[in-house]
């Protein structure tokens, strides 16, 4: 009920989006233009916002165009073979296909299949038929204005969610510390499966990044942000390539723990310090900031890697080896080239 509850939050300004703009092309489509019951607008004002930022405008044009085609369509074949079950079946084929090629959208030849019907069924005539179109243009246009009106929350949901990745990785390094230390075979199973559940946090975030960036391509007045937010897009990769980095290097401590291999001590604080500054790199992100303050403190402990004490165990070895990749990873993440990250960390001593 919480998950419910908080996916009810994040979308009440998308539902009263749609709710207002529903009201308001009805509105223009009966009382200013006279339309006898233009059930159309409202529902095209609806689906063209939808419950999601991305891709609005072309929601837009691809309900008006769609419609238009559909209309044209239906009112065409109704004129000239009637209504009926095999015209019905004729008109969704032609109509779809001649959206087809003009182009591959779901919802633009959803649109046309969907109008040609309506317009063949419950509005034969020509006047209805034009109606029709016009009301899809209403809701589009009604739509199309409400796109622009974004909260900043859109905006801020990349860097917020970018952080969460970050401290996710500093979580299960700790862990991953721990389990040096001790040894202990539950909690480092346990570890190893809440690493292995990672990868929605990665695709939470490259949601959250195409819907920033739609909104500043949409919205002008947003548009000041689009640098910040491309920005914030670039990380996708590093931070993916980070948290795939940690999962490698978790599984290893768990395989250490389950064979009772050795590693040594000075692994675990190795990684205490890379989770203080996956932290510090969360904070950066939190607050906004690229977190290019952060550079020194990563490459200083990717140094520090290699006077670390070392071990013939092969698992000691990869998670050293996963560490060092990691520093580079997170230097990825602070925007600095990955080819230049790699050369921040100099090659183990024999």
């Amino acid at each position: 009920m919480r998950q419910r509850g908080a996916r009810l939050r994040a979308k009440l300004w998308q539902v009263g989006q749609c709710a207002i703009a529903a009201g308001v092309a009805w509105f223009v489509a009966a009382d200013l233009f006279g339309h006898q019951q233009p059930f159309f607008a409202p529902v095209a004002a609806v689906v063209s916002l939808g419950t999601s930022y991305g891709q609005r405008l072309r929601r837009v044009a691809e309900v008006s165009v769609g419609v238009a085609v559909g209309v044209a369509v239906g009112d065409a074949i109704t004129a000239w073979v009637g209504s009926g079950a095999w015209q019905i079946a004729l008109i969704v084929a032609l109509a779809m296909s001649a959206a087809l090629l003009l182009d591959q959208g779901v919802l633009f030849v959803n649109q046309a299949a969907i109008q040609a019907i309506v317009v063949s069924t419950l509005l034969p005539s020509a006047s209805g038929a034009f109606l029709r179109w016009t009301d899809a243009l209403i809701g589009g246009a009604v739509a199309l204005i409400a796109a622009m009106v974004v909260p900043r929350a859109p905006l801020r949901r990349p860097r917020e969610q970018a952080a969460v990745v970050v401290r996710k990785i500093s979580a299960l390094l700790r862990t991953a510390a721990e389990s040096v230390l001790d040894g202990d075979v539950e909690r480092a199973l346990g570890m190893l499966q809440d690493a292995r559940a990672t990868d929605e946090l990665v695709a939470e975030l490259r949601a959250a990044s195409d819907e920033g960036l739609s909104v500043v391509r949409s919205s002008p007045f947003r548009r000041r942000h689009r640098g910040r937010v491309q920005a914030m897009a670039e990380l996708v990769e590093p931070l993916d390539f980070a948290l795939r980095t940690t999962r490698v290097l978790v599984r290893r401590v768990a395989v250490a723990a389950y064979r009772h291999e050795p590693i040594p001590s000075s692994y675990a604080a190795l990684l205490d310090d890379l989770a203080q500054g996956s932290d510090a790199v969360a904070d950066e992100l939190a607050a906004g900031r690229a977190p290019t303050v952060v550079r020194e403190q990563l490459v200083a402990l990717g140094r520090a890697t290699n006077d670390v004490e070392r071990s013939s165990d092969l698992s000691a070895e990869v998670v050293l080896a996963q560490a060092r990749s990691l520093v580079a990873d997170l230097l990825a993440v602070t925007g600095m080239d990955p080819l230049t990250a790699t050369d921040q960390i100099p090659p183990l001593r024999s």
